[in-house]
């Protein structure tokens, strides 16, 4: 079992360094607690491997990858139009972040989950459990691909201290919506006519739904603003 343990903690670590992975561990710590994102990839993980695990070593079978590819590009645009919906830079910042940590928690964790399924690490862990100890090889690799992440985590808490809030929600947006390009383009070479416009279809959804959303934040924002100022002008010209 150790043997099966480090073998694999080696070539998950190995193979994690520089895969979208740890670009998206980063890219979750610019904006939120890093502990949260840390927890949340530590519960994926460990779902993901058990999974690759259970294929490889008591199955010998595969996922169906390109689905799973195609359901985390999603996943990400929902994330990117939810990092634009969430940029409020008003006093209440704090307050709202507390709200919703469980659904943060949740939204990282199902994403990172889905981007796993079909990634290079889970072929490589269901490999490894053909032909190791299979709770060797499930311990290894998941602490293996939390240790590398917890680098890239790292690395995106020290950028949030210096960057401006804003550069740090478009910056976050952007790679989201950069991920899901990927995910998509990858899991639709070579699909179907029905996936393929399954899958447009739900992207047309998903962005007009955002972009309702996004615009009508912003009116009801500017609408509160206008209510705020007015009362404060009119003060002041009784008072002069």
């Amino acid at each position: 079992m150790i043997a099966a343990l480090l073998l694999s903690f080696g070539v998950i670590f190995v193979a994690e360094l520089g895969d979208k992975s740890q670009l998206m561990a980063m890219t979750y710590a610019l904006r939120y607690r890093w502990w949260v994102v840390l927890l949340a990839i530590t519960v994926a993980t460990t779902a993901v491997h058990a999974v690759s695990v259970f294929f490889g070593h008591f199955l010998g079978m595969s996922l169906p990858t390109d689905l799973m590819s195609v359901l985390a590009g999603l996943a990400m645009l929902v994330f990117g139009l939810w990092t634009i919906y969430g940029d409020r830079l008003d006093d209440e910042e704090q307050n709202r972040a507390t709200r919703v940590g469980a659904s943060v928690f949740l939204a990282v964790m199902s994403a990172f989950f889905l981007a796993e399924l079909g990634d290079k690490t889970m072929l490589a862990t269901i490999t490894l459990a053909t032909d190791h100890d299979w709770l060797g090889v499930w311990i290894g690799s998941t602490v293996g691909m939390v240790a590398a992440d917890a680098l890239a985590i790292g690395v995106g808490v020290l950028l949030g201290k210096h960057l401006p809030e804003r550069v740090i929600a478009i910056g976050a947006a952007v790679l989201f919506f950069g991920f899901a390009v990927w995910l998509t383009v990858t899991g639709l070479t070579g699909a179907s006519t029905p996936m393929i416009a399954a899958t447009v279809t739900a992207i047309v959804v998903i962005i007009g739904v955002g972009t309702f959303l996004i615009h009508r934040d912003r009116r009801l924002r500017a609408d509160s603003d206008t209510e705020t100022a007015v009362p404060e002008r009119s003060l002041g010209g009784h008072e002069g």
